[in-house]
């Protein structure tokens, strides 16, 4: 098992891309016990081998399409209706759009790039400072996987055989939070900094212009969440409702999707798809070694043994993944370490709901922390910063997430009590 993993540890030092890398530790398994490589062909297709995994693509498209039909600008007119005359109104502003624009496309990465190339040059234009503009950016957009839809909520719910429909709605409440005290922080700055707010309240006409254009791409993780509450459909079939609105949406009622703008989104999204479907075949190779090794039955032995109570194993998990988050992709840093956490979790009647929020808050934490924070480089792709100076302006509201975070883990409520209401826990 130690040459598994310094296999997979020495690759991922090379540059081998983790998927790559996680394959070169599971040939060295095998050929360390002498077994057949055709077993990895096997095993890839086993990792893929359900329907629910339509899910996946389904939901890149959906949230692709939506972004391509131009809903940035609606999204920003109608949180300016709310929050705009706040002081630092255009960062609040940012913070509700990003909340709002998560809600449909569910990925961090698009929100960062979309917001931030409408908002990042309009906060600098009006007197904010280009770091902070960045900083406000890059950490809203956290929220994108947070609340529903969520593609890593699909993923864990994949992996750890949990309700999707409850681990939405698990998000909901921690997800608005994370807005709020990033909110509280940027308004403490716009204070200390005297940083501008919108002039004036917009007009009756305006406002409901506003509420009308924005509550069109809204509606979709409304009837995703409801259709699948309800019974109606499943949350397969809800993927597949989101890529129909958002076809809807953009050919016939916004009409600014034209059929080679489809084309090219289908294509980034199979890339997409592509990526991440080769990541999950490839862990489950190396899981399964894993599993052969009964590394997981070791560590829930090992910990049992120096940690007795859930309070302490979730802090542990925590600091864990915020690490881990630092230098691994989410999902990637998911596929590996949800098995383990699970059978280790287990022994302390931790649910598996809760445990799925904790560990998608804090991998998603990971996208704004160095060296290898997506959304990091997003924002200095678009403001020209160097990463240390966006990193010295986002640290509080880094802070105010990881408050967030252990909110959510210790106030059991706060992920808990929408499915408890919903009937996914008794």
């Amino acid at each position: 098992m130690l040459i598994t993993i310094l296999a997979f540890i020495i690759s991922l030092l090379v540059g081998v891309p983790i998927s790559f890398s996680l394959g070169v530790g599971a040939v060295a398994y095998l050929l360390q016990k002498g077994m057949s490589l055709g077993i990895i062909a096997q095993r890839m297709f086993t990792g893929l081998d359900s329907i629910a995994f339509i899910a996946i693509p389904f939901f890149i498209i959906a949230g692709d399409l939506m972004n391509g039909s131009g809903i940035t600008k609606r999204l920003v007119g109608l949180a300016n209706i709310l929050v705009g005359r706040l002081k630092g109104g255009l960062a609040h502003i940012s913070i509700i759009s990003s909340m709002f624009f998560g809600g449909v496309s569910g990925s961090a990465v698009a929100d960062a790039s979309a917001i931030g190339s409408m908002m990042i040059p309009a906060m600098v234009d009006s007197g904010f400072d280009l770091d902070f503009s960045g900083a406000v950016i890059a950490s809203a957009s956290v929220m994108g996987p947070i609340i529903p839809p969520s593609i890593p909520f699909v993923v864990y719910a994949l992996l750890s055989s949990t309700s999707v429909a409850a681990l939405f709605l698990s998000g909901m409440i921690p997800g608005i939070l994370i807005g709020i005290s990033l909110m509280v922080v940027a308004y403490f700055y716009a204070k200390k900094r005297n940083y501008p707010r919108s002039p004036r309240w917009p007009t009756f006409k305006e406002a409901v212009k506003a509420l009308v254009d924005g509550i069109v791409p809204l509606l979709m993780p409304i009837i995703i969440l409801g259709g699948i509450l309800s019974g109606i459909f499943t949350a397969t079939e809800a993927s597949g409702i989101a890529i129909l609105y958002a076809l809807i949406i953009g050919v016939l009622v916004y009409r600014s999707l034209s059929w080679l703008k489809i084309k090219e989104i289908l294509i980034a999204s199979a890339k997409m798809t592509g990526i991440i479907f080769l990541l999950i075949s490839c862990s489950n190779i190396f899981n399964w070694s894993l599993i052969i090794e009964q590394v997981p039955q070791k560590l829930t032995i090992f910990v049992s043994q120096y940690i007795k109570t859930p309070t302490m194993l979730l802090l542990v998990i925590n600091i864990v993944l915020l690490i881990v988050g630092t230098f691994m992709e989410g999902t990637a840093a998911m596929i590996m370490l949800v098995p383990i956490l699970l059978k280790i979790t287990a022994a302390y009647g931790i649910s598996t709901i809760m445990l799925g929020t904790i560990v998608v808050l804090n991998l998603m934490i990971g996208l704004i922390t160095p060296p290898v924070g997506l959304c990091l480089f997003v924002v200095c792709g678009l403001t020209k910063l160097r990463i240390e100076s966006l990193v010295k302006a986002i640290w509080p509201f880094l802070v105010a997430e990881i408050v967030v975070l252990f909110l959510v883990t210790y106030i059991e409520p706060l992920s808990m009590w929408l499915p408890r209401v919903f009937g996914y826990v008794k």
